[in-house]
Formats: structure tokens, sequence, C-alpha cells
């Protein structure tokens, strides 16, 4: 799709049930193995197995296109939203993936999107002298719902590109085993508030048993420990105390909303 003029991941669908669509597109390629594939060996396949072939894919890109909010976002040929420019140039940008709004899917696609769009930004930043490259901060809340391949690539290059990361979930069963190692052999900086006994296990021994697991399952409310890294050495852990959230008592939210739809939005 990403040599047909004018395609999207919407016209997928298309791509694998539309034979003139189909004749189409191929006629674009430029590699002569992908176009080999298309033009012998799926043309002369059987129907019976090319509809076993392409149905699940069918299913799960249909439950996309039919979300109107999702169709109008991957159904964009190119995106008003520039993830590189962004990083570069120190901006700020806010997205609310929530699975209630967008459904588990949804959000699961957008997320690994976004994820993988911020992995290239950020190795584009290879052709920026190191001195020059402008420090990015990524929170992620809940992150274990985008825990991708290109997540843990990011966390382990994510210091030479100058994109430090702040991650938050609840427990870390939540996670991947690659994705767990990946974390902890990586993260210098580690937070945690009141957790179960299973992740005291853990993360009494990333403590260095200066805290004990029923000192951890025993942490007081808007209480943590932290552990710190300090230009390249670790601290040991020490109690924290939260600040109260701001009041947040002024219209600017509103202002922002309206002057982000009409610099960023597009009609659908």
């Amino acid at each position: 799709m990403l040599e047909a003029p004018g395609a999207t991941l919407v016209d997928i669908l298309g791509l694998l049930s539309n034979v003139e669509y189909r004749k189409k597109v191929v006629r674009e390629l430029t590699d002569p193995v992908l176009k080999d594939f298309w033009e012998k060996e799926y043309a002369k396949m059987p129907d019976r197995l090319k509809a076993e072939a392409i149905s699940p894919i069918q299913n799960k890109v249909g439950q996309f296109v039919t979300s109107k909010m999702i169709r109008n976002i991957i159904g964009r040929t190119k995106s008003s939203i520039d993830l590189e420019q962004i990083m570069n140039e120190g901006k700020i940008l806010i997205l609310n993936l929530s699975q209630g709004k967008l459904g588990e899917d949804n959000t699961a696609l957008l997320g690994a999107m976004l994820i993988t769009q911020i992995q290239l930004a950020a190795m584009n930043r290879s052709f920026i002298k190191e001195a020059d490259r402008k420090d990015f901060f990524l929170y992620v809340d809940e992150f274990q719902n985008f825990a991708t391949q290109s997540f843990i690539k990011i966390l382990s290059e994510a210091r030479k590109y100058r994109l430090s990361l702040t991650l938050a979930n609840q427990y870390i069963e939540q996670l991947d085993e690659e994705v767990t190692r990946a974390i902890f052999g990586n993260v210098g900086t580690l937070m945690s508030f009141v957790v179960g006994a299973r992740d005291a296990y853990v993360l009494t021994r990333e403590y260095a048993e200066i805290y004990t697991e029923n000192d951890l399952v025993s942490i007081g409310k808007f209480e943590a420990v932290l552990k710190l890294s300090i230009d390249g050495m670790t601290s040991a852990p020490f109690p924290v105390t939260t600040l109260p959230l701001p009041s947040m008592k002024n219209d600017n939210r509103e202002k922002i909303i309206k002057l982000s739809k009409e610099k960023y939005g597009r009609k659908a």
C-alpha cells in the first residue's frame, strides 16, 4: 500500500477483495518479489485458500474501519501532526487513548502506530549533532497497553537520542517478560507506591533489600519509595511524599483545545 498513490490502511480491504483495485495497486509496485507474489502466487491461489488467508485480516481491519473516529485517523494520506517537528522543537502533544472511549483494540492499534512513529522520529535525530538534540519527554500512563517491540527498542536507545521516558502502570504482571527485562535493564529512576506481595518481591531486590517486602506493601496514601539515577549513578532508595494536585481554575483548557482544532484539525 505504501507504493500506491493516495492509499491508506483503509484501502487494505479493497486490496484483498477487489480484483480490479488490486491490479491497479500491483501495477504501482517496484519490488519484484512483492509483485511476483500478487501476480503469480496469490492470483493462482484457490478461492477457498484465499478466503482462509485473508479472513483474519479482514476481521481485524474491519473492526477499525467501522469506527468513524478511527477511520478518519488512519484514512488520511498525510497527517497534520509531525512528531519529528514536535520532538525537535520542544512542542507539547497530548493524546487521549482511553479504552473507554476508543475500545481496547482501537487503543492498541493507535498506540502501537504512535509508538512506532516516536521511535522513527527519535532515530532520525542521528542526523542532528548530539549537542544540538533537545531533550524530549514522553509520559505514558497505562503503558502496558502500548508495550510493543518498538517500545522495547526505545527503552534501550532512548538515552542517546535525548528521549526521556516516564512510564506508569499498576503492577508488573501486566507486562510480558521481555518488556519487564527491558524496563529493569534500562530504567535508572524507579518509583513505587503501595504494591501487592508479588511486586514487592521483585522491587525489594531492585531497592537492594533496603526496603523489605512488608515495607513496600504497607506504604501509606500519597507515599512512595524512590530510587534515582543521577549522572549515571544510582542513588539509594528513599521515602517520598507526593504533593497534592494543583487546582485548575482558569479557562486555558478550552482555549488550547479550540486553537489546536483550528491549527491541526481536519474535516471528516
